[in-house]
C-alpha cells in the first residue's frame, strides 16, 4: 500500500474494504499507521503508549471477522483496559497500573475486526477540557500547535485529526468526545448514558454523566462503531433501549423535517464568542435550508444549583478512585501525587458529605426530566459545541496557579456540553466551521433520550450538504 498520500483518503469502512478486496493486508495498514504516529507524534504528542509488538501478534493470530477487521484503532488511556498494558488516566498515580483482563469495550473492539495499536493522551483523570497532562506532556492540535485539541479526550481527536488512523476510542463526562472533535475538526457523538457498557469494572461513570465511544472523520465509521460496541453486558445496573435498527442503517435515510431548538445562550456564567455564535446560527439556516423547522428555545432549570450537583458528583468520584488507588499501593493519598486542579476535586470532595451526594444526585435527575419534557417539543436542540475557540496551551494546565482563569476557560469549554451528561441524552458535535484563525468551531445536535438514530440520519445529511472529511490541517506547515 503506497498510502502516505492514499491512505488518507479511506475511513475506517473504506480501510476495512480494501482488507476484505485484498488490495492490501492488515498488516501493510498497520505498518503504515505506526509511520505516521512516528513521523507525526513527536510533534502532536497523540499517542502515550505503543502497543506495535500486540498488534502485530493479533494479525499474526488471525483476526475476527467483522465490520472493521484489519483497521487500525487508539484506545484513550482512560476507562479502557487491555491485559498486559498500562492504564495510566494520565496519572502518575497510576503509571504502573497493568490491566490483568480486558474491559468489555476491548473485547467488543477486537471482536469487531479492529486492530489495537496504542493509547492516547488525556488529561489526569479525565478532568480538563484540554490535554496537557504532567505525566505525559501536552498534546498539540495540529490545526495549530500553540493551541489545545481538546479534552479529555484530546489525544484520540489529534491522532485523527493529524492524519495517523481514521478513528479512535474517546470517552466523555462533561463533553470529552465532543469538545475534542469540535477542537479538531472531526465528528464527535457521545450516545445515550448506558449505551456502551463499562463492565466489568464499573457499572456507570461519574453518577451516569461518562459514556463511551469515539471520535471519527465520518459518520458512517461513528455509526458501525456504535453498532459493534453498544449493549448491556452481565450485571449491568442499567442500559439504553435498544435501537430499532442498525444504526450504520440509519446512514442515509431520510431524516424527515425535523423541528430544532436553537440555542446560544449557555448554561454557565460565560460570554459566547461571536465566531461560536455565527457558526451555529449558520447551521440552523442550513439546517432550514434543507427542511427543517427551527425556533430559538432553551430547556430552562436552576442553574446554579445544577452545577454545585455536578460539581459534588464529579469531585466525589474522582476522589474515591484516588483513595482506592492510593490504598493500593499501601498509603494515603498526598496532595503532590496529582496535579494541582485535581487535588482541588479531592479537597471538595472531603468537605462534602453524603447528604450533598444523595442531594446532588435528586437535583441532576430532577434536571433530566426538565430537560425530558422540553424535548417532547422538539426533536433536536442546536448549540454550539462550545463557547470559544480552542484555547492557546496553558490555559488549561492542571498544574496551573491561576484557578480563576482556569476555570473560566473550563466553563468556556463546557458551557453548552454538561448539561447532557446529566441527562443521558445523545449529542453529537459536527464540524461545519472554521474560525478566522483556521480553528476548527463544532456545532453540537442533541437528541431524545435513546434516539441515536435522529442524530445519524441528520449527521448524514449534513455531511452530505457541507462535507468535513477530505479537510485537512496543515501538517507541513502549520501555524504556530
Amino acid at each position: 500500500m503506497s498510502v502516505l498520500a492514499e491512505f488518507e483518503r479511506y475511513d475506517g469502512i473504506g480501510l476495512a474494504e480494501l482488507v476484505r478486496r485484498r488490495e492490501v493486508t492488515a498488516t501493510e495498514v498497520l505498518e503504515e499507521t505506526i509511520a505516521r504516529i512516528e513521523a507525526r507524534n513527536p510533534t502532536i504528542n497523540a499517542v502515550v503508549t505503543r502497543m506495535y509488538d500486540e498488534a502485530r501478534k493479533a494479525i499474526a493470530a488471525g483476526l475476527p471477522t467483522g465490520p472493521f477487521t484489519g483497521v487500525p484503532y487508539l484506545l484513550k488511556d482512560l476507562g479502557a483496559l487491555y491485559t498486559g498494558v498500562i492504564t495510566a488516566g494520565g496519572s502518575r498515580l497510576f503509571a504502573t497500573d497493568v490491566a490483568n483482563h480486558d474491559s468489555e469495550l476491548t473485547a467488543r473492539l477486537r471482536l469487531a475486526g479492529l486492530v489495537i495499536a496504542g493509547k492516547s493522551n488525556t488529561p489526569e483523570m479525565g478532568l480538563a477540557p484540554s490535554t496537557e497532562p504532567r505525566l505525559f506532556g501536552p498534546t498539540r492540535n495540529p490545526w495549530k500547535l500553540s493551541h489545545s485539541a481538546g479534552g479529555s479526550s484530546g489525544g484520540a481527536a489529534a491522532a485523527v485529526a493529524s492524519g495517523m488512523l481514521p478513528m479512535a476510542h474517546a470517552t466523555d463526562g462533561g463533553g470529552s468526545i465532543r469538545i475534542p472533535a469540535s477542537c479538531c475538526g472531526l465528528f464527535g457523538l457521545k450516545p445515550t448514558r448506558g449505551r456502551v457498557s463499562m463492565a466489568p469494572d464499573a457499572g456507570e461513570g461519574w453518577g451516569g454523566a461518562s459514556v463511551i465511544h469515539a471520535v471519527t472523520r465520518t459518520v458512517r465509521d461513528s455509526a458501525a462503531l456504535l453498532d459493534a460496541t453498544s449493549g448491556a453486558a452481565v450485571g449491568d445496573p442499567y442500559w439504553a433501549p435498544p435501537p430499532a435498527r442498525p444504526f450504520l442503517d440509519e446512514v442515509g435515510r431520510e431524516p424527515g423535517k425535523l423541528r430544532i431548538a436553537l440555542n446560544v445562550n449557555p448554561w454557565f456564567p460565560v460570554t459566547v464568542d461571536p465566531e461560536c455564535a455565527e457558526a451555529t446560527r449558520a447551521a440552523a439556516r442550513l439546517c432550514a435550508g434543507l427542511g427543517h423547522e427551527v425556533e430559538e428555545a432553551r430547556p430552562e432549570i436552576d442553574e446554579s444549583k445544577w452545577r454545585q450537583a455536578t460539581r459534588v458528583i464529579v469531585a466525589a468520584n474522582v476522589a474515591a478512585t484516588l483513595d482506592a488507588r492510593a490504598a493500593a499501593l499501601g498509603r494515603p493519598l498526598a496532595q503532590d501525587d496529582v496535579e494541582r486542579m485535581v487535588w482541588e476535586r479531592v479537597s471538595d470532595a472531603r468537605a462534602f458529605s453524603a447528604i450533598d451526594y444523595a442531594a446532588s444526585v435528586r437535583v441532576v435527575h430532577a434536571v433530566g426530566r426538565q430537560v425530558a419534557r422540553f424535548m417532547q417539543r422538539y426533536d433536536i436542540i442546536l448549540t454550539p459545541t462550545m463557547c470559544a475557540p480552542p484555547q492557546q496551551l496553558g490555559v488549561l494546565d492542571m498544574m496551573t496557579t491561576d484557578a480563576n482563569r482556569y476555570l473560566a476557560a473550563v466553563f468556556a469549554s463546557i458551557g453548552f456540553t454538561s448539561l447532557f451528561n446529566s441527562t443521558g441524552q445523545p449529542a453529537m458535535s459536527v464540524p461545519l466551521a472554521w474560525s478566522a484563525a483556521g480553528l476548527p468551531l463544532g456545532v453540537q445536535f442533541v437528541g431524545r433520550f435513546a434516539e441515536e438514530a435522529a442524530l445519524f440520519r441528520l449527521a448524514a445529511q449534513l455531511e452530505a450538504a457541507r462535507p468535513w472529511a477530505g479537510r485537512r490541517p496543515p501538517l507541513d506547515a502549520r501555524a504556530s
